[in-house]
């Protein structure tokens, strides 16, 4: 008999369509509960996963992601907000998503079954040995993500993954396997939800994880972002006071004239700040 992953078992609940809103969203709150719990267990496989980030980009490597689905969505994301939150070049972290950047908005049918097509997304990043591909898949078995990574590791690229099966055919074909066993979702087979939530909050450890390394936080201020707007130049000036132990006026005056929190603080540390 032919077992049932995971993430397509029948639902713990029944008869959804009879529940009233506030059953509906007490049960979906009672399965989004279990998610860190299944995360805690994983930590030594992230652990590893992120140590290794660190050391490739630590000496020039870039950080890339692939998907498909709500899973390449996740990716993108992470890597988007890399450069804003940490200052660091767009092209530090990068995700893919099958389909191409349409397929964030809309399905792009069949993009996820091809094999080949992850190597041809990446190979227009000139991805070398330097760098890491994490694939990510709720079911562990789409072949876009698969193939990627096979093909990555015939050129000896590191790989890692994030899964919600146990012993997926991803998993055994990454160098750093992180298995997320959330359990069945609330509706059958809808990974968007529990599996979703457990790889976006694995995506938020090890970015976040692999900047402070990197030396993108300075105590536990985002020093290095960008100054993109309004209520990011506030939290500089904030961040700038808090530091320095100066007035609004002057931190405000710093930061339009050095145009970063780090630069500020680093002048400020040398004495050659006016």
């Amino acid at each position: 008999m032919i077992k049932k992953p995971t993430t397509e078992q029948a639902s713990s609940y029944n008869n959804l369509e009879k529940m009233n809103t506030s059953e509906l969203l007490t049960n979906i709150n009672a399965e989004d509960k279990t998610v860190p719990f299944a995360i805690e267990k994983a930590i030594p496989s992230i652990e590893k996963l992120v140590d290794i980030i660190y050391n490739k980009m630590n000496e020039g490597g870039r950080l890339f992601y692939i998907g498909a689905g709500t899973s390449g969505r996740l990716g993108v994301l992470d890597a988007s907000e890399c450069p804003p939150t940490y200052g660091v070049p767009d092209n530090w972290v990068i995700g893919l998503i099958a389909g191409g950047d349409s397929a964030l908005r809309k399905a792009v049918e069949n993009a996820e079954d091809d094999p080949n097509l992850a190597w041809e997304d990446l190979l227009n990043y000139n991805i070398t040995d330097k760098d890491v591909l994490v694939g990510i898949a709720a079911s562990g078995t789409t072949p876009y993500v698969i193939g990627g990574l096979e093909k990555a590791k015939q050129h000896h690229i590191v790989t890692g993954c994030i899964v919600c099966n146990e012993n997926s055919p991803l998993s055994l074909v990454a160098d750093y396997p992180i298995e997320l066993i959330v359990g069945p979702e609330f509706v059958t087979g809808s990974t968007r939800m529990k599996a979703g939530t457990a790889q976006k909050l694995v995506l938020n450890m090890i970015s976040t994880a692999v900047m402070v390394k990197l030396g993108r936080v300075k105590g536990n201020k985002m020093v290095h972002m960008q100054l993109s707007n309004i209520k990011l130049v506030n939290r500089g000036v904030l961040m700038l006071m808090d530091e320095l132990h100066i007035d609004q006026d002057l931190a405000s005056a710093l930061l339009k004239k050095h145009k970063s929190v780090k630069k500020v603080l680093d002048l400020y540390k040398n004495k050659f700040i006016t």
